[in-house]
């Protein structure tokens, strides 16, 4: 998937790269992980989940995973399902048949046909994500609300 040429029609393509920690099928853990290596969830975890500083860190929510918690990471691709707010601080993934309830934060995404999302798409520059506190997010989150709801 990465550092593949896609046409634009071609469907995103699950990553291909190697996972150190893997949370299986039938595992379920609670409480807040924080990661130094990339993972792939295809069990439950209720809990946030985030990378330490800027570690190049993926987070990938596989076809059976779901995370009740917010992810936090260099990238983040959801195939299964997520209830809380993603902040990337590069790519967010959404493939199809994946439910994402929560805001994401991000540089780049991609929405492949049949993701479902319920919450706000907060674009922010490459240098900004570095920058911007999580309350600088929130408060531009607000603000994109006030904004939607004075035009109904």
């Amino acid at each position: 998937m990465f550092g593949m040429k896609k046409n634009p029609g071609t469907p995103l393509v699950l990553s291909q790269e190697k996972f150190d920690t893997l949370i299986g099928r039938h595992a379920e853990v609670e409480g807040d992980l924080r990661l130094n290596e990339s993972i792939r969830i295809d069990g439950k975890v209720v809990g946030n989940v985030r990378c330490a500083g800027d570690q190049p860190v993926s987070v990938v929510v596989g076809p059976s995973g779901e995370v009740v918690g917010d992810l936090m990471a260099q990238r983040v691709i959801v195939a299964g399902k997520v209830s809380g707010n993603i902040h990337a601080q590069d790519r967010v993934e959404l493939h199809a048949g994946c439910f994402v309830q929560g805001d994401l934060k991000y540089v780049s995404i991609a929405i492949e046909h049949g993701a479902r999302v319920q919450g706000l798409l907060l674009q922010v520059e490459a240098h900004d994500v570095l920058h911007r506190s999580d309350r600088d997010a929130e408060e531009a989150i607000r603000k994109a609300q006030t904004l939607g709801s004075d035009k109904t």
